[in-house]
């Protein structure tokens, strides 16, 4: 199968890019455990606020250098990014809904890769994909600010995950901190 993506291998320095972006590639259990163990060591509150902020400003400056270097206008870069995460192993993402000036969104989530890490059919009786809470504002943010709407948005809220048993796709639903 051919990657959906274009990945460039510098031959100097064997840094791996797409679309002009650095990239490292791990395993899905390297990145899993390495994960769960800082989750164990933060708890998993204070992981959550720290993830969110990181996750956030990746997310605007990931949009930020892709609406250049592609050229992409307005909303159109929110969908791509929600492409790029589904064709990185992330998971499915499907925009379900967005509105760039009110900034809202609803995000489907199929095939979590914080889900599929588990054991199968395991209820962890919790949402595990709280990773994902900043990315969403953060690109969404993003798109504002060129739409000349700039607002600051609240964490999406993972309205249901795949990981807590009840639910075979996570979502989430971003809205105004106002």
């Amino acid at each position: 199968m051919k990657p959906e993506v274009p990945i460039e291998v510098d031959a100097e320095t064997g840094v791996w890019s797409v679309d002009a972006m650095p990239m490292i590639l791990v395993p899905r259990h390297f990145f899993l455990n390495n994960h769960a163990e800082v989750e164990a060591a933060l708890g998993a509150e204070r992981y959550a606020e720290i993830l969110f902020r990181a996750g956030h400003k990746s997310a605007y400056t990931w949009c930020e250098l892709e609406a250049a270097t592609h050229g992409m206008p307005g909303v159109s870069v929110f969908h791509h990014y929600m492409q790029r995460l589904s064709q990185r192993g992330w998971g499915r993402f499907t925009v379900q809904a967005v509105d760039a000036v009110a900034g809202t969104a609803r995000i489907r989530v199929d095939h979590s890769a914080f889900v599929k890490g588990i054991e199968a059919n395991v209820d962890t009786g919790r949402k595990l994909c709280y990773m994902f809470r900043g990315w969403f504002p953060g690109s969404l943010e993003y798109v504002g600010s060129v739409l000349g709407t700039r607002r600051a948005l609240a964490a999406a809220e993972e309205l249901h995950c795949a990981g807590g048993g009840s639910h075979d796709h996570c979502v989430f639903e971003v809205r105004p901190a106002d």
